[in-house]
C-alpha cells in the first residue's frame, strides 16, 4: 500500500493470501476509517472495475476508487549507495530537535530540520531565529562521504511513527528526493532545496555566568509566570543572583506575578527576559533532571543543556527579549 501528499510518501507491505494480483487506487482515509472499525478477523479484498470491496465477518463495504495508473508515481531511490542508521539513533534526534522548526513561509529555508552527516557523528539541527535546538550522537564510522540534508518535519514525523526503535534503517538520497527503508517500510520525501544558515556563528561560546537549576521546578515555575504574561510577547523576566532565581511578570492590562526557586549559581546579578512559551518547549524536551543555563548579558543569546555524567549531546538557545523599565 501506498500513500502521497506529493511532498512525502509511505510504502507499506503486509502478509496477504493473493489469489489474483491487482493494482487500485482507494479512497485512503474512508479505508481507514473502516478497517479501524472491522472485527480482528480476516478481511477478503476484491477489485470490480475501479471499485475495492471489503469483505470480513458479516461486513460488506464497496468504495468508488480510480485506475491505478492515476496514482502518481513514488520517487525512485537507489539504496545500493545510502547509509545505515538505528531507529534509536534516528527517533531520538527527530525528537529533540523538530519541535523548533520555524512554521513561517517566508523563511522556507527555516521550515525544515538540517540533518548533518559525518563519518562518525550525525546531528540534527533546528531553528526558527528565536530558539534553537541541536542534537548530536555519535555512530560507527564507515567511510561514507559528509552529506547535508533539510527535511521537512512532516517526513520525520512519518519515519518515527513508523520506525521503532530497534530497526536499523537504510537512508539513501537520489536527485532531490530521500528514502528510508526498513523490512516492510518505505518513507519517501522531498528535501526542501537551499543552504541552511550558519547556526554555529549563533551559537555563543563565551557564556561565562552559568545557573544549575531543576528542570521541573523551573519549568512549574515557567509556567505559572506565562498565565500572567503577555498574549502578544509572553514575556517573563528572569533574575539570576547567588543561589537564587526570581521569575516576575508584569502586565499592565492584566496584572503581575512573582515567584523564585533556590539554584546552584554564583556571580554578579543578571536580568534577562524571555519568551515563555519558547522557555517551556526547550525545558519539555531537556533529557535529565537539572539543567544548566549559561548566558553572559541581558542582550545576549542564553543556551540550555541536560546536566550529567551521561548528558546527551544536546544544546538549545534562547534569544532574550528586551526588558522594558
Amino acid at each position: 500500500m501506498s500513500g502521497t501528499d506529493l511532498d512525502v510518501a509511505v510504502r507499506v507491505k503486509a502478509l496477504a493470501d493473493v489469489t489474483e494480483p491487482g493494482m487500485l487506487t482507494a479512497p485512503g482515509k474512508k479505508l481507514q476509517e473502516i478497517t479501524r472499525e472491522l472485527p480482528d478477523e480476516p478481511v477478503e479484498v476484491t477489485t470490480r472495475g475501479d471499485q475495492i470491496e471489503l469483505k470480513c465477518g458479516r461486513s460488506h463495504f464497496k468504495l468508488n476508487g480510480l485506475p491505478a495508473d492515476e496514482f502518481p508515481t513514488l520517487a525512485k531511490v537507489d539504496f545500493s549507495q545510502g547509509l545505515t542508521v538505528t531507529g534509536k539513533d534516528l527517533n531520538g534526534l527527530i525528537h529533540h530537535t523538530s519541535f523548533a522548526v520555524s512554521t513561517e513561509e517566508s523563511r522556507p529555508i527555516l521550515n525544515g530540520v538540517l540533518w548533518e552527516l559525518r563519518d562518525g557523528e550525525m546531528k540534527m539541527v533546528a531553528t526558527n531565529g528565536h530558539r534553537l535546538a541541536r542534537m548530536g550522537v555519535k555512530v560507527e564510522p564507515t567511510g561514507t562521504p559528509s552529506a547535508d540534508f533539510i527535511v521537512p518535519p512532516s517526513a520525520l514525523a512519518q519515519v518515527q511513527r513508523l520506525f521503532k526503535d530497534a530497526d536499523t534503517l537504510e537512508v539513501a538520497k537520489s536527485g532531490n528526493h530521500l528514502g528510508f527503508r526498513a523490512d516492510t517500510t518505505e518513507v519517501y520525501t522531498r528535501l526542501i532545496e537551499g543552504t541552511y544558515p550558519n547556526y554555529d556563528q549563533v551559537i555563543p561560546r563565551d557564556n561565562d555566568k552559568v545557573a544549575i537549576v531543576d528542570k521541573n521546578a523551573l519549568e512549574s515555575a515557567v509556567r505559572r509566570m506565562a498565565v500572567v504574561a503577555s498574549d502578544q510577547t509572553h514575556r517573563i523576566r528572569l533574575k539570576f543572583e547567588t543561589g537564587r532565581l526570581h521569575l516576575s511578570v508584569l502586565t499592565p492590562d492584566l496584572g503581575e506575578g512573582h515567584d523564585e526557586l533556590e539554584i546552584a549559581y554564583e556571580g554578579e546579578e543578571v536580568e534577562i527576559g524571555f519568551n515563555a512559551n519558547y522557555l517551556l518547549e526547550v525545558l519539555r524536551y531537556m533529557p535529565s533532571d537539572e539543567v544548566k543555563v549559561a548566558f553572559k548579558a541581558p542582550e545576549r543569546a542564553a543556551t540550555i543543556e541536560p546536566v550529567g555524567d551521561d548528558a546527551a549531546d544536546y544544546l538549545c538557545l534562547v534569544m532574550p527579549l528586551r526588558l522594558l523599565d
